[in-house]
């Protein structure tokens, strides 16, 4: 009998997990006996999770594959209020570490068969009883499936040490419950075919445990006397960018309001001087309301002769210099010429009312203008409320916000990801 799986087997394996953790939505997850990290790879693109933590006993699988764990380019260029962090360890899994105490979720995938019986045993201990995470996945061969893979004699894997019945794997189970306080519900993937999926069982079995009391069964022990043993080695670690991070969201909040700002300037003088299409205002989703705004508020000034001086005293501070050259001060103290050009002030209350992501950013506008204040790539009148701006040409390559489109950023691409080594009768199913 010709026995396939469709997805295959080790993908049901990750598609199991990445269903569970949908369902739950655990902050903090480790993968057990990760491998080449593609499970990992998979989970941290679920924004629940704010710590995801692979440990594995070859370091050098671990290098090798690590730097596919870092953020892309549309992470920077599109950071989230969701916070991560990656961290990946060197260690065996019967090693108690302290670092590793109190997580949500702790994955192992086709691990305990790699592992003698009497490190099963402390597998357990480090796992349930030091460990103590709220839920625990554990999937490993269901040695009653093997008869169906036609030429396999004995187990699956060169390396495995055991291959349990469904039986054993119950007792096994049963009994860590009984231990440590947990409950599990067995089930697995990999269906057999038709007409035997009760004689056989699934392919791959699964426990899934569930810690007694859940979270709070695990903060009762927080006061125990536990060892705080550290004894992986930590190879890598990175933390996504996220909006949480103060230099982070000001960057974004500058971009933004810079975008906007000249973009609002830019259809407000076409409409005045009749240069511009007004539908493609609407068209990126300004609309007449924000024009009507921005010309309500809006101010323009000629800074061509000496008479602009009058005129300009109510947004900038400035001073004549010479041959009647005029300079404004910025907000870092510093002057700056304005000869022969026009000066636009764009009102925080326009942008904040015109542009839901700015306010949504920095959540009042007295917020909005402390992110702004202190950067030098902006310039605010001097009582700080509105942004000003020379009515000048500019480079068409400048006016396209670093070449992404109206929002200021692309769509997150998509990432295909190397798929997990199989073990070798995986790899023939």
């Amino acid at each position: 009998m010709d026995v396939t799986f469709s997805p295959s087997l080790h993908r049901q394996r990750h598609q199991f997990v990445v269903d569970f953790v949908k369902r739950n939505k655990p902050k903090k997850v480790v993968d057990l006996g990760c491998s080449e990290c593609s499970l990992l790879k998979q989970l941290k693109f679920h924004h629940e999770i704010e710590l995801l933590v692979g440990v594995d006993i070859n370091s050098t699988k671990l290098q090798k594959k690590m730097h596919g764990l870092a953020p892309i380019s549309t992470d920077y260029l599109q950071p989230s209020y969701d916070q991560l962090r990656i961290e990946l360890y060197q260690g065996s899994v019967t090693q108690k570490d302290a670092r590793l105490r109190g997580f949500d979720l702790v994955t192992n995938i086709e691990l305990i068969e790699h592992l003698t019986l009497a490190d099963v045993e402390r597998f357990s201990e480090v796992v349930f009883g030091y460990m103590t995470p709220v839920a625990v996945i554990i999937s490993t061969p269901n040695s009653e499936f093997n008869p169906l893979f036609p030429g396999l004699a004995g187990f699956r894997h060169s390396d495995h040490k055991f291959e349990w019945t469904r039986a054993e794997f119950k007792s096994w189970a049963l009994k860590v419950c009984l231990e440590y306080g947990y409950e599990v519900e067995f089930t697995g993937v990999g269906q057999a075919p038709s007409g035997q999926q009760e004689r056989v069982g699934f392919c791959s079995q699964i426990g899934v445990f569930h810690r007694l009391g859940g979270r709070e069964g695990f903060n009762m022990l927080i006061g125990d006397d536990a060892e705080d043993v550290f004894s992986y080695t930590l190879l890598y670690s990175i933390n996504y960018p996220s909006l949480h991070d103060n230099n982070i969201l000001r960057r974004v909040v500058v971009s933004e309001v810079s975008y906007w700002a000249e973009k609002l300037k830019t259809r407000w003088i076409e409409e005045k001087t009749g240069g511009g299409d007004a539908t493609d205002t609407q068209a990126e989703g300004e609309g007449e309301e924000c024009l009507r705004a921005l010309e309500r508020h809006l101010e323009i000034e000629e800074k061509e002769t000496a008479a602009c001086g009058a005129e300009m005293n109510n947004l900038v501070e400035y001073e004549e210099g010479k041959d009647g050259e005029l300079f404004w001060t910025n907000s870092q103290g510093q002057q700056e010429s304005c000869k022969l050009r026009r000066c636009v002030s764009v009102p925080l209350t326009v942008l904040w009312s015109c542009c839901p992501k700015v306010s949504a950013l920095s959540g009042t506008l007295d917020n909005l203008r402390h992110l702004l204040m202190d950067d030098p790539e902006v310039k605010l009148s001097q009582d700080g409320s509105a942004v000003l701006l020379d009515d000048q040409e500019q480079d068409p390559e400048e006016d396209d916000h670093d070449g992404l489109e109206d929002s200021g950023y692309t769509e997150a691409s998509q990432c295909s990801h190397s798929a997990e080594p199989e073990e070798d009768w995986d790899a023939r199913v």
